[in-house]
């Protein structure tokens, strides 16, 4: 039985059906009665998917589990992770990430990745590509030592950061370093469906040899009439086009690829220099309402700053530090801590932690919270005087 999409020019849905051999269809029946409330209260205490994992470790109703296929250098320091993930996987809309755990020396690590490949293509096969950062453990095993076979442990797919439907008919996509990952899956996505919109990418990175996707990013201006493909190298500007943008950032730079901030839906994810750049410009023109943004890297922050004062209390450990100014996940770890975290930049919520009394600053908002009571995400605050956290 076939199941297709419906996918236009125009709009963009979310593909997740593929054609069904009866075999297939035969499981999806039996992965619905093991999920059903009669089988659960059967298994209780525990679940269905704790004696499905002893079966076979991807046979199981609720967790997602997937096998690598392949792992594919893009750039010296840059792999991409091809999955096929089994049937309790629910898709992904372009732009979104998954929370990605795999065993590394007999432990499980969790980092959050985004998806890099195309939303219009069927199946349960996707893929996240990641860039070794050298203080980064998961990435670099994931970059160096992660082989076909390898099972990974994912989260169904986060995020609002998405391409939107209907799909305008002019967009831009903007993206610096690894930041190019989501927005690869966007304009991916848009090559498979045929949209027809004007559509224009900006991508910035140091050098040729650093970006990743450069051949098939050639590939898909070739393709895609209406796409105008354009990439900046800050510190090898010799290897751009002539005649486009050069260097970081600039206002300039939009006016240069013919984009109207005030007129295009404009999607950026990258480092925050390059994302505050983009706002100021935006805001400036008063275009910020325009503006959809993810970063890839969050601010740094100042340990030297005015309000790093007062004790950092970890209430269910029985533990306090005096506030270093960075962030609570930082100090938490530096008083021998171990919390739950993922991508550290604000986005999965595997940190999100209750803040029992005090104030914390938001470094990327840089707004001040100080309700009782309230879930923060530990990765991106820093205390304001005394603070206490359920850790």
């Amino acid at each position: 039985m076939a199941l297709a999409p419906f996918v236009t020019s125009d709009h963009y849905v979310s593909v997740q059906a593929y054609t069904q051999a009866p075999r297939e269809v035969a499981i999806g029946i039996i992965r619905r009665a093991l999920g059903s409330r009669a089988v659960a209260s059967l298994t209780s205490p525990h679940t269905v998917d704790h004696y499905l994992e002893q079966v076979h470790p991807m046979l199981t109703v609720a967790l997602v589990r997937a096998r690598v296929v392949d792992v594919r250098r893009e750039t010296g320091q840059a792999s991409t992770v091809v999955l096929r993930a089994n049937g309790a996987w629910s898709g992904f809309r372009p732009g979104q990430h998954v929370q990605f755990g795999v065993e590394v020396n007999g432990t499980r690590k969790i980092r959050c990745f985004s998806v890099s490949s195309s939303g219009a293509r069927p199946g349960n096969r996707f893929s996240v590509s990641v860039k070794a950062h050298p203080d980064g453990y998961v990435s670099q095993f994931l970059h160096h030592r992660l082989r076909p076979g390898t099972l990974v442990h994912l989260s169904q797919a986060e995020g609002e950061f998405v391409l939107p439907s209907p799909v305008p008919d002019d967009l831009l996509l903007l993206s610096g370093g690894s930041g190019i990952t989501p927005v690869m899956s966007m304009l991916r996505t848009l090559r498979d469906t045929g949209h027809r919109g004007r559509v224009t990418f900006l991508h910035y990175a140091r050098s040729r040899a650093d970006e990743m996707f450069a051949d098939e990013l050639e590939e898909i201006a070739a393709a895609m009439p209406s796409a105008r493909i354009h990439r900046v190298y800050t510190r090898r500007p010799e290897d751009a086009a002539r005649g486009g943008p050069s260097g970081r950032f600039t206002a300039e730079h939009l006016e240069q690829v013919g984009v109207d901030p005030a007129r295009t839906p404009s999607y950026v994810c990258g480092p925050a220099g390059l994302i505050a750049a983009v706002r100021a410009a935006y805001d400036e023109l008063g275009a910020g309402a325009m503006l959809h943004t993810e970063y890839f890297k969050v601010p740094s922050v100042d340990p030297d700053a005015a309000d790093a004062t007062g004790t950092l209390t970890f209430e269910d450990s029985v533990a306090s530090a005096e506030n270093s100014g960075a962030t609570i996940l930082e100090q938490a770890e530096a008083a021998g801590l171990t919390p739950a975290f993922g991508c550290r930049m604000g986005v999965c919520n595997t940190c999100a932690t209750r803040k029992n009394h005090g104030a914390v600053r938001h470094v990327i908002s840089g707004a001040v919270g100080a309700n009782t009571d309230e879930t923060i995400k530990i990765c991106v605050n820093v205390p304001v005087g005394d603070v206490n956290v359920a850790l």
